[in-house]
């Protein structure tokens, strides 16, 4: 990669309109990161099994592929001028393979940090950040000596995979121990101990090579079943304290040198104290709300952050709810498309329908969130 010298800084590759983004994967969110980029003139090839898949329905071209085929990682990386991901698990060798046919701005250090929940929480400890105390565990003895120690209430994670509320039991005694067996069988477990949250959120942060950061409100998320329910941005929850979250999400993506979007999960306590919970290497669930609430949207600020464009200040333009539309809802949620002028509709497109799986949003803007917040649960449809 050139690199000249300007002004006293240090310029890095930018690409350009009419250069090419490969996306591995193509559910919703490389959809919505190919939306943008395709406003910004970008082309977009997508790697994806599934034929027509959501991103493969608004990019150029998709490779129809499993994620783990060498032959289509290489083929993305020969037709792509820069290359992202939109999910966690991608193979870090085959990365690795192709950072040399391919500009990578987010390398493999990232994702091998963030697919490892023991890995994950050992960089915060070293950042200086506050994480729940967490225990590594690969059998039932290890457990046990964990389980003294972090003591209940506490939760059993694979320490790799595992998402919405898949791969954890939480353990309140020594009775929900014959619940772990299939969490054990890994030989690769974390057990956290429990933190008193009295909220959840979430701040989205971006940095570019260049090292120019940026970072977005913070999110109040409320889950039903482990599942993100809704976002309400900005959060309740006093100014100092949103300060503070946002200067621990900037903090993190110095330290671990982030190109691109990084969603930082926290827990808020009664007392004020901010736990980091979770880091996600790419645009968040909780992020959404910021295509109609803010000046640029997460993916806008992906994609500008990864080709090394210059990151604006992130405004909050209106206050927001997101909510999400899972399987179970999408009928209720087409028949208010109808009544409700105001609500803007994000369908992804996906074919099959299915229990608790995500199908779509909507985001509400507001000048009174308990009245929306009101509103969406006078539709009923989102009562389980």
């Amino acid at each position: 990669m050139t690199r000249r010298q300007k002004a006293g800084r240090i310029l890095t590759r930018m690409i350009q309109p009419g250069q090419t983004i490969g996306i591995i994967g193509g559910g919703q969110l490389g959809q919505m990161m190919a939306l943008d980029a395709k406003q910004t003139g970008m082309k977009v090839i997508v790697l994806d099994p599934t034929p027509a898949c959501p991103a493969g329905q608004v990019a150029d071209d998709q490779i129809v592929a499993p994620y783990a085929e060498v032959q289509a990682i290489e083929e993305l990386a020969q037709r792509s001028d820069v290359l992202t991901y939109e999910f966690e698990n991608v193979d870090l060798r085959a990365l690795e393979d192709v950072a040399d046919k391919v500009y990578v701005p987010q390398g493999t250090n990232l994702l091998n940090i963030t697919k490892n929940r023991i890995r994950e929480k050992t960089f915060l400890r070293n950042a200086g950040l506050q994480t729940a105390p967490f225990m590594a565990v690969q059998n039932a003895d290890d457990l046990k000596k964990a389980v003294d120690q972090l003591s209940y209430p506490s939760v059993l994670k694979t320490s790799e995979g595992g998402y919405d509320g898949h791969g954890q039991v939480v353990l309140h005694s020594d009775a929900d121990l014959v619940n772990c067996a299939g969490i054990l069988s890994t030989q690769d477990a974390i057990l956290e101990g429990w933190v008193p949250f009295r909220l959840e959120c979430s701040v989205m942060v971006a940095r570019n090579e260049n090292g120019e950061v940026t970072v977005f409100p913070v999110s109040e998320n409320i889950h039903h079943d482990e599942i993100l329910h809704l976002s309400i941005v900005p959060a309740r929850l006093p100014h100092n304290l949103q300060k503070q979250a946002q200067q621990m999400a900037v903090k993190i993506a110095h330290a671990i040198d982030l190109r691109g979007v990084l969603g930082v999960e926290m827990f808020v306590t009664a007392a004020g104290q901010i736990y980091i919970n979770e880091l996600a290497p790419r645009p968040h669930n909780s992020g959404h709300y910021s295509i109609e609430a803010c000046n640029f949207s997460q993916f806008a600020i992906h994609n500008r952050a990864i080709c090394n464009w210059p990151l604006p200040k992130i405004e909050l333009l209106q206050s927001a709810v997101m909510v999400n539309v899972l399987g179970q809802h999408v009928a209720g949620v087409r028949q208010q498309i109808a009544r409700r002028p105001n609500w803007h509709f994000h369908d992804y497109g996906k074919a099959a329908v299915r229990h608790n799986r995500k199908m779509g949003h909507v985001t509400i803007l507001t000048d009174d969130i308990d009245a929306t917040l009101s509103e969406i649960d006078n539709t009923g449809i989102w009562r389980e």
